[in-house]
């Protein structure tokens, strides 16, 4: 609950500063939202976040200082406590009409105008997503649309790598390996290599490939028992500091992976 409150909060941050033309503080939010929500916790009240329909309400209404927030929270504060039986004449009609002006001013329309120009990936997710949010309710659509947005992100990184290779005046093999390794690629990485046809001397140049999580370890690792069963050596050059650092704390020594 609190990862979506805080995905939530940064979403309205972000559409607050494309309708303002500004830019707001987003760790001062989240700190903010934070600290909010552990005082109403010790008070006995749930946690919550910043709210994109009232905040579109709030902006489409001129607010645009701290004022109009602390106004807008004092009132639902009195309307919880004390006027009550105000909201309950408002007719049920006009608050359907509210919320329709609410949907309306909040959905993005300019997504529809691109939706035959954005890979058919981002158009099925931006569906999924927005049935999810009627369907159930906003933060669960947040959720799984980081989820989806996430393993869309790897499969398309996954799908990115590939490598270079040539034979060297010396009858080596180098190998370019370009893109970024990590759990998703390793299956594409080490079908880029020969081990059985490769000459005995095999050089990986790592200058454009990034090193991520523990699975490109094992990676390289695998990669290097293949070429030692097929008799051959395999050296590893050009490794960033980042990826030196990653090959430090796994226990593997980088002077030894070249």
């Amino acid at each position: 609950m609190a990862m979506v409150g805080l995905l939530e909060t940064l979403l309205t941050l972000n559409l607050t500063d494309e309708l303002t033309e500004s830019r707001g503080d987003p760790d001062r939010e989240c700190v903010a939202l934070g600290g909010a929500n552990i005082v109403s916790g010790l008070f006995g009240g749930m946690g919550g976040c910043a709210m994109i329909g009232q905040t579109v309400i709030n902006l489409r209404s001129g607010g645009r200082g701290r004022l109009s927030g602390v106004v807008a929270g004092v009132m639902v504060l009195l309307f919880v406590l004390f006027l009550s039986p105000l909201i309950e004449r408002i007719p049920l009609a006009a608050l359907v009409g509210v919320m329709f002006v609410v949907a309306q001013q909040t959905f993005a329309w300019a997504s529809l105008r691109v939706v035959r120009k954005v890979p058919l990936n981002d158009v099925l997710m931006i569906v999924l997503v927005t049935v999810i949010t009627v369907l159930t309710d906003l933060a669960a659509a947040v959720l799984c649309g980081i989820v989806l947005a996430a393993l869309n992100f790897a499969w398309q990184h996954a799908r990115a790598l590939y490598a270079d290779s040539h034979v060297e005046p010396g009858g080596s093999k180098l190998y370019r390996v370009h893109g970024t390794l990590f759990f998703a690629s390793v299956t594409p990485f080490l079908q880029q290599f020969d081990p059985a046809g490769d000459p005995p001397e095999v050089t990986l140049d790592c200058a454009h490939l990034s090193f991520v999580d523990y699975s490109a370890i094992e990676a390289l690792r695998t990669l290097r028992e293949r070429y030692e069963r097929a008799g051959k050596h395999l050296r590893v050059v050009h490794l960033s500091p980042r990826s030196r650092q990653l090959l430090k704390r796994a226990g593997v020594s980088p002077g030894s992976a070249g």
